[in-house]
């Protein structure tokens, strides 16, 4: 890896701090280095809040700050030149004066997707383009899948028995598969997505509360399938601590935390949840359940990525069998004691 490489990297490890926070703005990390050393640092905390760049330039120690004008800014996705929650950073580092900046990715968002990169070059600014692209791509895979497919990033998650099962025998007590250490982990992932989404008889069979009070992060909005409006209101779903959706054919309104928004059913539903998701600004979305529900999401071929947790030591004779994948490139597979994670990718997504 190369000196340039390292600081993008850096950038990008910076950016992945903001995670859960900032959607539905990217993640963004930021770095200024004087002849190769690091005077400033920072990233997109909050959304609407200060950017990177902002942050980076304001945590220069006094003592340095006559060396901003003399400095290198990387950072991961193109700064933005047009006024939303706050000013251009494009703006700030031309009245900083700072004579060159490295980009790691080209921000594919309308009012930015260029703009960005032409003013800093217009004002004298040396640019660099595309350093660590591929790696600044992953790292806001969900705001521009967003910007560029116009549709949330859809990440499917189920636990199995190692016998393929979800679920035990209709009317038995609830299946606990997944172990402790790996229920952590999924409320971390919890974390990092702008929504989660069950259907029906898993919100009634389960009662989820599908937060993240396993993890230290922000809880997702809660999403629910629930066409003929069946659901009891005394489910853990409607306590209104989180903004939940309920998309139904019954009726379209909306009150406190809550609203009902209505789809027909004479579509296809997964179509109609995804441009529902994109119209209300939500960039992504974990489905958790249940069978049914994953399965219209893979025949559909809308996903983007796919999380199984196998429990490799329990096996139910009878039970609901898990989803059927027909294609998916495995990425990655770890082992957290009696459970195995398999994380697969879209070839579709792969490609884009």
């Amino acid at each position: 890896m190369t000196l340039t490489e390292s600081y993008m990297q850096r950038c990008i490890e910076l950016a992945k701090a903001g995670a859960g926070y900032v959607a539905p703005n990217p993640m963004v990390g930021a770095v200024l280095v004087h002849e190769n050393r690091i005077i400033g640092e920072g990233y997109h905390q909050k959304y609407g809040g200060p950017h990177a760049e902002v942050h980076c330039v304001n945590s220069v120690a006094q003592a340095d700050r006559h060396l901003i004008a003399q400095s290198v800014m990387y950072v991961s996705l193109e700064p933005c030149a047009h006024f939303g929650k706050t000013p251009p950073c494009a703006d700030l580092i031309i009245e900083k004066k700072i004579p060159e900046v490295v980009i790691g990715v080209r921000d594919p968002f309308k009012q930015v997707d260029g703009k960005g990169v032409e003013k800093l070059k217009a004002a004298g600014v040396k640019v660099t383009l595309g350093v660590l692209e591929q790696d600044c791509k992953t790292l806001n895979k969900r705001f521009i899948t967003f910007n560029t497919r116009h549709r949330p990033y859809l990440i499917l998650k189920w636990a199995q028995t190692a016998n393929g099962k979800m679920a035990g025998e209709a009317g038995g007590e609830r299946l606990l598969i997944s172990n402790e250490f790996t229920n952590r982990l999924v409320h971390k992932w919890r974390s990092e997505e702008a929504a989660i989404l069950v259907g029906t008889n898993t919100a009634l069979f389960d009662d989820p509360a599908l937060t993240t009070r396993l993890w230290n992060g922000p809880d997702p909005m809660r999403l629910v399938v629930d066409m003929n409006l069946r659901l009891p209101s005394s489910l853990q779903l409607f306590n209104q601590q989180v903004k939940t959706i309920v998309f139904n054919s019954v009726k379209q309104e909306e009150k406190e935390n809550l609203l009902y928004y209505q789809v027909t059913q004479d579509v296809s539903l997964v179509h109609q949840l995804v441009h529902a998701l994109y119209q209300l600004k939500i960039q992504s979305v974990l489905v958790e359940g249940g069978a049914q529900l994953l399965q219209s999401f893979i025949d559909e071929g809308m996903w983007d990525e796919i999380r199984i947790i196998t429990n490799n030591e329990l096996v139910v004779p009878q039970g609901l069998p898990a989803p059927r994948m027909q294609t998916g490139q495995l990425l990655h597979q770890e082992t957290l004691f009696s459970d195995t994670l398999q994380y697969f990718v879209n070839p579709q997504t792969l490609a884009s």
